[in-house]
């Protein structure tokens, strides 16, 4: 089983303003939790031992947060001196994170899972002779409080290929991940997105998808927490 995973909570968090003046953005509560916290519960409940957390905007209020967890081993990946973004934070967080495959989630995004544990789920699927990447998604149609126009198509194989510009897409990134350590190599910038990543995936015909079948939320910015909460309140 993985037991590794990786939480990206350094981002600056602008579109949660004003909420985010005075706390960094993992730390905002939702349903009287943390974002973070909803993470982090769901990667223990998925078996996951050790877990890299990279740090940048209001960095200390993060890791005394974390302090207050003891059912994982958290490991620092400091950003404070420059914030690098998905991928460059993954490059920074490479010595921390091992040589197997490991999870990577965001912190902002809520799931619930549904009829099965949703981590286990995507290892069963996950196959390291064919994948580089295998990535959460979530119907468009099941999108909850996202506004975009989907991210990727998804073949019979659970093959990934991009939303064609000004098309529209039947499935959502969910902010959940399974990466392969192979695939974090030849850094174009100190600073850059995983959208480099997964671009050497789909050309490789490596990068692959799960469907999520239970809740997601895009916990954007403040005008989404109540709907969420309602949400969640009413099943």
């Amino acid at each position: 089983m993985i037991d590794t995973a990786m939480l990206m909570a350094a981002g600056l968090g602008k579109r949660m303003r004003p909420l985010t003046a005075t706390r960094p953005k993992p730390l905002v509560k939702v349903a009287g939790k943390a974002l973070m916290d909803h993470a982090l519960d769901r990667l223990a409940a998925g078996g996951i031992k050790t877990v890299v957390v990279n740090v940048h905007y209001l960095a200390d209020t993060v890791e005394a947060h974390l302090r207050t967890r003891k059912d994982m081993d958290f490991r620092i990946s400091d950003e404070r001196a420059k914030l690098l973004e998905t991928g460059g934070g993954l490059i920074h967080a490479r010595p921390l994170l091992g040589d197997k495959p490991f999870i990577c989630a965001n912190s902002d995004n809520l799931w619930i899972d549904g009829p099965a544990e949703t981590l286990g789920m995507m290892q069963r699927l996950w196959d390291p002779e064919r994948m580089d990447a295998l990535l959460l998604l979530v119907p468009l149609a099941r999108a909850n409080c996202h506004s975009g126009p989907g991210d990727f198509h998804m073949d019979a194989n659970g093959r990934l290929t991009r939303r064609k510009t000004a098309h529209v897409a039947p499935f959502v990134f969910t902010g959940v991940q399974i990466l392969s350590p192979r695939l974090l190599v030849d850094p174009p910038a100190d600073v850059f997105s995983t959208n480099i990543f997964w671009n050497r995936a789909i050309a490789a015909g490596r990068l692959y998808g799960a469907v999520h079948q239970g809740l997601w939320f895009d916990v954007g910015t403040p005008q989404a927490i109540p709907v969420v909460e309602s949400m969640i309140a009413h099943g």
